[in-house]
């Protein structure tokens, strides 16, 4: 057998050893698909006769705030950008921490809408004294997205209820039960409510000021916060290997003396809390008064796509937030540059549907593994 076909030394084994590092590797699947989604959303403008340089001209003002076809600049761009991604990010650790415990958290729609009805609440009622005001309200929308979830996780551990089916269902008592307390406060009418105090408000002067005006606020620190906090848990205590042993194995793990109906119950609480902060990071981050919702922001659901590409892990879930809150950044820049608004949209479906070529690598990896151990079953027998 030649040195390339066994895979040891030459070219052929140098190419089949940077395939099999590659294929193996999440992030670079993860990052070969963002561009993959990026190539079929430029074939896809020159096919409608438009200049793809428009929609890339779009991307960098919304990366960098640089305008390529006036030579401006304006940080307001960057801000923006952040804004767009928070909630994202925050909707992805929810997902991506439920995943990570073997639960399928399709209902961090529900859990934002909670945290955000919560925080409303809040910041119409609660004590107007600076800091504690908005703190207050960040700490009652995490409760209340906690809150739903864990109901989601008690009664998939204590009745094997599944937590698909009753996330879904629980999205939609979540909705219209937001919009009948909202529009039970005085003064609101079938849009909104009156305007929130300011000392309940996130609103950050510094980063408004360094990016010119944005709406960038304390949901910024919040989101780095959580993704600081995920990593820890998961990857740093014993509640972390608890949660992933239960999602490995319940028997295996109850057979352990883990608490297998508290574990349940706690990972979905926790990935509710996620959800039910980026609530409260849009409630009182991008708008100064109560929303009485006239449908779901779908800010969950794009959060699932979200922990999907960034792998379910804390970093890649913040990189994969940033990038589709760009694409969303960017729509506005690329209509105005005579490209359909519907690329981004398409170009975000692509890549979710491209990280499913995560498991056809797999695959590969499975088939080669098992060929070079023909191979040399054969060449041992000779």
């Amino acid at each position: 057998m030649s040195a390339a076909a066994s895979g040891k030394d030459g070219k052929g084994g140098l190419k089949a050893g940077f395939l099999d590092a590659f294929i193996s590797s999440d992030g670079a699947i993860s990052v070969f698909v963002v561009l993959l989604g990026f190539l079929c959303g430029t074939i896809l403008i020159l096919a409608v006769g438009r200049n793809p340089g428009n929609m890339y001209a779009a991307l960098l003002q919304t990366l960098s705030g640089y305008d390529i076809t006036r030579g401006v600049w304006n940080a307001r761009y960057i801000g923006e950008w952040f804004t767009a991604s928070l909630p994202l990010i925050l909707c992805g650790l929810s997902m991506g921490f439920a995943a990570r415990t073997g639960l399928f958290n399709i209902g961090s729609e529900g859990q934002y809408i909670v945290g955000l009805t919560a925080a409303q609440f809040v910041a119409l009622y609660g004590p107007q004294v600076p800091g504690l005001h908005w703190a207050l309200a960040l700490l009652a929308g995490a409760l209340a997205g906690a809150l739903w979830g864990g109901i989601v996780g008690w009664l998939k551990a204590k009745y094997s209820v599944s937590e698909v089916v009753a996330t879904i269902m629980l999205n939609y008592v979540a909705y219209f039960l937001s919009r009948y307390l909202t529009r039970l406060i005085p003064e609101a009418n079938t849009y909104k409510t009156q305007s929130f105090p300011k000392t309940a408000l996130l609103s950050d002067p510094f980063l408004s000021q360094l990016t010119n005006g944005s709406r960038l606020s304390i949901g910024l620190y919040v989101a780095l916060a959580c993704c600081l906090i995920y990593w820890f848990i998961i990857e740093r205590t014993k509640l972390g290997f608890e949660l992933r042993a239960t999602g490995f194995n319940k028997e295996a793990a109850r057979c352990s003396g883990i608490r297998v109906t508290r574990s349940i119950t706690l990972s979905m609480a926790i990935a509710g809390a996620f959800a039910g902060l980026a609530g409260v990071v849009v409630a009182l981050g991008s708008f100064s008064y109560g929303r009485v919702l006239a449908g779901q922001d779908g800010y969950g659901f794009t959060g699932i796509a979200v922990a999907l590409v960034g792998n379910n892990t804390a970093g890649g879930t913040l990189l994969s937030g940033l990038l589709f809150g760009m694409l969303q950044s960017a729509q506005p820049l690329m209509q105005s540059r005579m490209i359909p608004k519907e690329i981004t949209q398409i170009i975000s479906g692509l890549v979710v549907v491209f990280i499913s070529l995560r498991a056809g690598f797999k695959m590969i990896i499975e088939w080669r593994a098992k060929r070079i151990a023909r191979e040399r079953r054969g060449e041992r027998d000779e």
